[in-house]
């Protein structure tokens, strides 16, 4: 398909830069196939059902977000960008970097504060391979532990372009850009369908007789990169690791045999279902769903409102259908919803 196709007009203003308060007062936009309806997200408990199970994704974000300057090649000494989004073992990780063009292979990067003490301040990396698209690997001078309390106190918390270009991050950000399930270190995105939970909310779901799950994927920093191709068949998605346990996939599975749905929240547990097809996984998955996908692991769908010609709208249209999701986006606009990771959300029924 073109990627033309997955294009609308979107209003500055209709862009979050803070998330509601309290959570669960964003508004939900129901989508079903013959109809819209305005709600709140803590509606969930009258909008699901019992037996219904949502799929949420423990993955913690890390301050990701590192900048330093280029040293020891010529007399200068450049500024460098980096934003790590997969880590390759205990002392590399691969990152896009800003600007590529001032880096060759071998190059050494002070990232932090320089005159302070390395594990307060100031980490070491080199160069070990270029890639495309301002992808490089990092070998950091430290590994393991070391190098994890090294990159959170020299990093910064990663918020998406659209936020960071509008303001500064700051300590709110800390907690606004992590949710309550959050516990297992590495993503430098947030899953931000599950900002939305609230122990409260979470709390009335139990009492409707809805249960959850969580799944892990670690989101990386290819989910902020634009699409540059024209036709959806030409882009390449970035791989991001991920892991479903066997005992989870078991209650989903039974869950499901009792006439329950399994409700992804989030196009993070949704690839990461439909990657394991239901079944035990670990590893990578690139998995691009575009229109005209069928899904087998994910019956509803809970998601923020996703940026024009990015893989997430072109995931929902998958989902949802294309005319009605534009649709929805429209009605979206009109209604002043807000949009993007600290936005409000949608509650999604597959097409027919």
């Amino acid at each position: 398909m073109r990627v033309s196709d997955f294009d609308f007009e979107l209003p500055p203003e209709r862009i979050a830069l803070r998330p509601a308060s309290p959570r669960e007062s964003a508004k939900l936009l129901v989508v079903r196939p013959d109809a819209l309806e305005d709600r709140r997200v803590g509606d969930l408990p009258s909008l699901l059902r019992a037996g219904d199970v949502l799929v949420f994704n423990d993955t913690k974000v890390i301050p990701a977000s590192l900048h330093g300057h280029r040293i020891g090649r010529g007399g200068t000494e450049p500024k460098i960008s980096a934003l790590l989004h997969i880590r390759v073992d205990g002392s590399r990780w691969k990152a896009f970097v800003k600007p590529a063009k001032k880096l060759e292979q071998g190059d050494r990067i002070r990232f932090g504060v320089e005159g302070r003490v390395c594990l307060l301040g100031e980490v070491l990396a080199t160069v070990e391979a270029k890639g495309e698209m301002g992808e490089v690997t990092l070998a950091f001078d430290f590994s393991g532990p070391v190098l994890d309390e090294a990159i959170a106190a020299v990093g910064e918390m990663p918020l998406p372009p659209y936020i960071a270009g509008k303001r500064t991050p700051d300590a709110q950000d800390q907690r606004d850009y992590q949710t309550m399930f959050a516990r297992e270190e590495g993503a430098v995105a947030a899953p931000t369908a599950g900002l939305h939970f609230t122990p409260l909310l979470m709390k009335s779901l139990q009492d409707a007789g809805i249960t959850y799950e969580f799944v892990t994927l670690h989101v990386g920093a290819g989910t902020f990169l634009p699409v540059k191709a024209d036709d959806t068949q030409d882009h390449r998605m970035h791989a991001e690791w991920g892991m479903v346990s066997a005992e989870t996939i078991e209650r989903l599975k039974a869950a499901r045999a009792r006439g329950g749905r399994i409700v992804a929240v989030g196009t993070t547990s949704l690839r990461l279902l439909e990657s394991s097809g239901l079944k035990p996984f670990s590893g990578t998955t690139d998995i691009f769903i575009t229109p005209g996908y069928r899904f087998r692991a994910a019956d509803l769908l809970i998601t923020n409102f996703h940026l024009p010609k990015s893989t997430l709208f072109m995931l929902v249209s998958a989902f949802a259908g294309l005319e009605r999701m534009k649709s929805a986006y429209a009605h979206a606009i009109a209604q002043d919803y807000r949009f993007y990771s600290y936005g409000d959300a949608s509650l999604l029924f597959p097409a027919p």
